[in-house]
């Protein structure tokens, strides 16, 4: 059991029980009295008062038990004093029209640990903003933190990381922390909360700092023109100085609650190199913004994303560690992420780059459905590291693919090692085998239920597929489901949905495919 406690609301949240067959039903008491139920693994209480005692208790009901799964007194902590950045000496303006950067700022700069940088209804056009150690910026509802458009809004540049590769890129609107691997946590103790709109500059902001990209970068392509064979679309080249929505890099105990984030000219939230960084209760969109991924942990551990709606352009989530060979040397992984209860479209990935190696990945209570894909583990022949002890649980997915001839962001030097994927385990989840075509239009086709490839090389191992559902249409089953180059594959009732027809598929207890 964890808990975030604020001075007027307390989340709740804890692991799902895999070994539990039956799906459980949680009561929660507030000083005696039953105030909720739910089958989900995560509660908020709303409404508390500062610097008060409270008694919290969750009852667990599954399989024919009543189990106390968490008793405990809690104490809210006192109240925060609001720096209201519309007050003197700020004055800032919410009127979507003014540029509120250097205010904004400075409202950052003079909060103190135990107080609030408070933005009250209205939109506030802001460049990048930076954060600092022990404070809290509460955007309340009907407050818009808005991003602007304009290039120059977001320099310095700042050391960042993107599609795995060190790199100075264009500050984000939010910004915490100094980016360096071979260092500790620099910056720590930060909630961003309040029930408001954090947005970027979106498509404008994206297009704008390609054509800066591409001026800054003609003197450089014009004495090395072969650079732009490596990419199969220059864009690709220019866009990758994008900085993100919220740049997290060497941080730890960041939480994000109770927002709208969304439309960063590139990922939306970004943590490198960090630590227990929680997103919850939220929402996360970027239609329109290619490669508008959601949440991206990058060579980061022991992190939450929970209760969280999805409507991305490109990604979800992305689970991610580097890029090869400087993400092989570098070398530090992601591990015990902790992704549930999470809605809306476009799917889950842990890859394509993951040279630093991404393990103990927990996914259970997702439905995310017509995306551009599904859940993925997706890799290369150059990336090298690993993906291992992967566990997901009662999910909805558009496609399954676990697969080593991921082609895109394929640029750069390769390794020698192949990724080793090893302990993945799927069940009671479905998959729906239909993704979205941005190229024709946005249009929703037909696509595989569950692709497995493993190298040829170096087989996948320890793959266990459970009470799966795959929705086949037509005849042709091979094209829906297909596995190949598995060591040791368990698959255990299987059902194919055909014309509504449920069949019973593939009974095998173990061996090489």
């Amino acid at each position: 059991m964890k808990k975030i406690v604020f001075q007027d609301e307390i989340v709740l949240y804890w692991d799902k029980e895999w070994a539990l067959q039956s799906l459980p039903f949680y009561r929660v008491y507030l000083n005696g009295k039953m105030v909720g139920a739910t089958e989900k693994t995560h509660f908020t209480l709303y409404g508390l008062i500062p610097e008060t005692d409270y008694e919290i208790k969750i009852e667990r009901m599954a399989e024919e038990t009543v189990q106390t799964l968490f008793c405990e007194r809690v104490q809210t902590p006192k109240a925060r004093k609001r720096i209201d950045v519309t007050k003197p000496p700020y004055n800032a303006v919410g009127d979507g029209k003014t540029v509120n950067t250097l205010t904004l700022q400075q409202a950052i700069d003079d909060c103190k640990a135990g107080e609030t940088v408070y933005l009250p209804e209205g939109t506030y056009l802001s460049g990048a903003l930076r954060l600092h150690s022990d404070m809290e910026l509460y955007v309340d509802k009907n407050a818009v933190l808005q991003g602007t458009s304009e290039v120059d809004a977001y320099l310095p540049k700042i050391k960042s990381r993107f599609e795995g590769i060190e790199m100075d890129c264009y500050s984000s609107l939010l910004n915490m922390g100094t980016l360096d691997h071979a260092a500790d946590y620099n910056c720590e103790n930060i909630v961003i909360r309040g029930g408001g709109a954090i947005y970027g500059g979106g498509v404008g902001l994206l297009e704008n700092v390609i054509e800066r990209e591409r001026e800054n970068m003609r003197e450089r392509l014009s004495a090395h023109p072969e650079i732009l064979k490596e990419f199969s679309n220059e864009r690709i080249l220019y866009a990758r100085a994008r900085g993100r929505l919220i740049n997290i890099s060497n941080c730890k105990n960041v939480i994000i609650s109770d927002l709208s984030l969304g439309y960063g000219a590139a990922w939306n939230v970004h943590f490198t190199y960090s630590k227990e960084i929680v997103t919850c209760n939220a929402s996360i969109r970027s239609e329109g913004v290619w490669n508008g991924d959601g949440w991206d942990p990058d060579s980061s551990e022991d992190c939450t994303i929970f209760n969280v709606d999805f409507c991305t352009h490109d990604d979800a989530i992305a689970i991610k560690s580097g890029k090869n060979p400087e993400g092989n040397v570098i070398n530090r992984p992601t591990k015990n992420i902790r992704v549930f209860d999470c809605r809306g479209r476009n799917g889950i990935a842990i890859g394509s780059e993951l040279s630093g190696g991404v393990s103990k990945v927990y996914i259970w209570d997702c439905s995310l459905l017509n995306g551009v894909a599904g859940f993925r583990i997706k890799t290369n022949r150059k990336r090298g590291g690993y993906a291992k002890d992967v566990k997901i649980k009662d999910c909805r997915f558009a496609e399954v693919r676990i697969y080593t001839g991921y082609a895109c962001n394929d640029d750069g030097a390769g390794v020698q090692e192949l990724t080793d994927i090893e302990n993945v385990c799927l069940e009671n989840v479905e998959s729906f085998g239909h993704v979205i075509q941005w190229q024709m239009g946005g249009i929703i086709v037909d696509a595989p239920c569950v692709i497995v490839s493993g190298f040829e090389e170096k087989y996948i191992k320890n793959l266990s597929m459970k009470n799966m559902r795959i929705h086949a249409r037509g005849d042709n089953l091979k094209k829906k489901f297909d596995i190949s180059n598995v060591e040791n594959l368990i698959l255990e009732n299987l059902c194919v949905v055909n014309e509504n027809i449920y069949k019973r598929f593939f009974e095998n207890d173990g061996g090489v495919i």
